[in-house]
C-alpha cells in the first residue's frame, strides 16, 4: 500500500469503526452497569463470519448452520472475563438456539445457559417478528424488577426488532426491568 493510499484508507477506516459502534443511536456505558439489580444485556452472538445461514439450515445441526470462527470464540471468552471483573455473577443466561448464539452464552461462562425461542433470529423471517417479539416482551415482565443481571444471547434483526437499536457481534444493549414488557433502554455495552 502506498503512502498515498494509506493516507486516503485511514479517515475511511475511521468513520468505518465509528459507525460500528457497540449500539448504534445508545450511549456506551461501563459493563458494571450490568452488575447491578433488574439489568438485561442483550448480546448479539460473538464473531461468525459471514450473513444468515446457509440454504440447508437445520436448527440442532451446527455443521448446517454459520458458527463462530476462532476469533468469535476469543471474543466471547474474553466479553465472559470481562463482565465477571465488573461484578457480573450469577447471572440467569438465556439464549436462541443457533449454534453460535449457544456457543457464544457457553463461552462466556456467566452461568447456566436455557434456550429460549423467543430469541431465535428473525432474518429473512418477517413472519415470525412480531409474535417473538411479543413472546419476549411476555417473558422479561416476568422477571423481577429487583433480581439478577440478565444476559440474553440472540442475533443482530432480533436485537434491532426489540430494541431498534443495532449492534456489532459481540455488543449489546443494557436494558432496565420495571415489571412489563417494556424495560427501558439505558444504552450500549462499552467496548472497553
Amino acid at each position: 500500500m502506498t503512502r498515498m493510499t494509506l493516507r486516503a484508507a485511514v479517515p475511511l477506516l475511521a468513520l468505518g469503526l465509528l459507525a460500528a459502534g457497540p449500539a448504534r443511536g445508545a450511549e456506551a456505558l461501563p459493563p458494571a452497569e450490568l452488575a447491578k439489580p433488574g439489568r438485561v444485556l442483550m448480546l448479539r452472538h460473538a464473531l461468525a463470519p459471514g450473513t444468515g445461514d446457509p440454504a440447508h439450515f437445520a436448527l440442532g445441526d451446527c455443521s448446517t448452520q454459520r458458527n463462530l470462527d476462532a476469533a468469535g470464540r476469543a471474543q466471547a471468552a474474553e466479553l465472559g472475563k470481562r463482565l465477571a471483573r465488573a461484578g457480573v455473577t450469577g447471572a440467569k443466561v438465556y439464549s436462541s438456539q443457533w449454534c453460535r448464539c449457544l456457543e457464544t452464552a457457553r463461552l462466556l461462562g456467566l452461568g447456566r445457559v436455557a434456550e429460549l425461542p423467543a430469541l431465535n433470529s428473525l432474518f429473512g423471517r418477517p413472519q415470525n417478528r412480531a409474535p417473538q417479539v411479543a413472546a419476549l416482551r411476555g417473558f422479561l415482565a416476568k422477571l423481577p424488577a429487583d433480581g439478577p443481571p440478565v444476559v440474553l444471547v440472540t442475533h443482530q434483526a432480533t436485537i434491532s426488532a426489540f430494541t431498534g437499536h443495532g449492534v456489532v457481534s459481540g455488543g449489546g444493549v443494557i436494558l432496565a426491568l420495571d415489571g412489563t414488557g417494556e424495560p427501558r433502554v439505558l444504552g450500549a455495552l462499552a467496548a472497553n
